[in-house]
């Protein structure tokens, strides 16, 4: 008996690792390590098998262990009884980590002990738990990704308040890395990365975050903070556009400039634009109507152009407006014309119609450029990289 309950385990054992093997094979596009990122939802997960082993043989336990996101859903984290009294709020997270923090918010990963998967807390840092404007911001926020039920979105899960932890909303958490990640490996060369990321792929990238785009402008939101870092490209796949926390809503009025970056320049002496090689993210990418203070009424073309702009880096391999100091970004955003990325990057291949469709979104003038991010997306899907 003791043999045959060996020889069983042994199978199971077998089986298990086939199928791990299986799994991990297919990673998306890629047979190498999976890269770290520093972005919004970090957490790329490195496979081990050995880990939920003893999970696997084990079949029945109270409450369900963390696995891995790319790990094989075991028996032992579906079947697993629930407790008495559930935990509510912020007690059924436990496992709590740090993955990156901003001027006034954090993102954390917790495991949920109720549905057994790993999810990304967002909250305010303690010193900004009872401002009303920030927890008004982070609720809008949370509240407008909820309610863009897209593929190319990110799902919230939960919304919530903790006499620690203040206003926090839990979403999906995905595997991968930002597009600036991707850029920067492109533009260094790094073995693999060219083939695995050509250009006719980049370009796809930005264009299937566009999706998400254009089905935000017909709920009548505006991003206005379209930048690589908010592109997030999972590991089997998936593009995700982030960071709606600057997002613009029906009601919402266009009183003074709106961006927080845009308003502090007002009162601040010129600024180096990078320091010890950081990048700069936002005013890389904003349109004329977002710097000018007197601007027109920024609407869906505003987007637009920020999508031109990554386009132009996605296919240049480098920014089109970037200055010494900030100012001088702004006044090349709203005075300066770019040549197309075939002239800034000749050694690349591009098309001429992807030139035409970049030097449309990025016009000065919002008639100028294309009118929907359906009409642009039309215009990219056109584009011949073969002839």
């Amino acid at each position: 008996m003791a043999s045959r309950n060996l020889a069983k385990t042994t199978r199971a054992q077998g089986n298990f690792l086939r199928t791990a093997q299986r799994l991990s094979a297919k990673r998306w596009r890629t047979g190498r390590e999976l890269p770290r990122s520093t972005s919004i939802l970090e957490e790329t997960v490195q496979y081990n098998p050995w880990r939920t082993q003893h999970a696997f043989i084990t079949a029945e336990v109270s409450m369900p262990q963390q696995a891995e996101s790319h790990s094989p859903i075991l028996l032992s984290a579906t079947d697993f009884k629930l407790p008495k009294t559930l935990p509510e709020g912020i007690d059924k997270y436990t496992n709590f980590r740090e993955m990156a923090r901003g001027g006034s918010a954090v993102l954390k990963t917790c495991f949920d002990q109720i549905t057994g998967r790993t999810v990304v807390m967002k909250s305010l840092l303690r010193q900004f738990q009872m401002d009303r404007q920030e927890n008004r911001r982070l609720l809008r926020e949370a509240r407008v990704t909820a309610q863009l039920q897209h593929p190319n979105t990110v799902p919230v899960y939960e919304i919530g308040r903790d006499h620690q932890q203040g206003l926090y909303f839990t979403m999906k958490r995905v595997s991968g890395e930002n597009l600036f990640e991707i850029l920067k490996r492109v533009a260094q060369a790094v073995p693999g990365s060219v083939s695995e990321f050509p250009l006719r792929r980049r370009v796809e990238i930005v264009a299937t975050a566009g999706l998400a785009l254009m089905y935000a402008h017909a709920r009548g939101v505006i991003h206005r903070d379209i930048k690589p870092e908010n592109i997030w490209v999972g590991n089997f796949g998936e593009v995700i556009l982030l960071d709606w926390g600057v997002a613009k809503v029906w009601g919402q009025p266009d009183d003074g400039p709106v961006h927080p970056l845009v308003a502090g320049q007002q009162h601040q002496q010129v600024q180096a634009l990078t320091m010890a090689g950081d990048r700069p993210g936002t005013p890389l990418y904003m349109s004329p109507e977002q710097v000018n203070v007197n601007r027109a009424t920024v609407d869906e073309r505003s987007d637009i152009f920020s999508v031109g702009v990554v386009l132009y880096e996605v296919a240049a391999l480098r920014e089109p407006f970037r200055g010494r100091v900030i100012q001088e970004t702004f006044d090349n955003i709203i005075h300066d014309t770019p040549p197309p990325p075939s002239a800034a990057r000749p050694e690349e291949q591009i098309p001429k119609a992807l030139d035409e469709v970049v030097m449309k979104a990025i016009s000065k003038n919002p008639a100028d450029r294309f009118q929907t991010m359906r009409q642009m997306l039309e215009a990219l899907r056109e584009i011949d990289y073969e002839a």
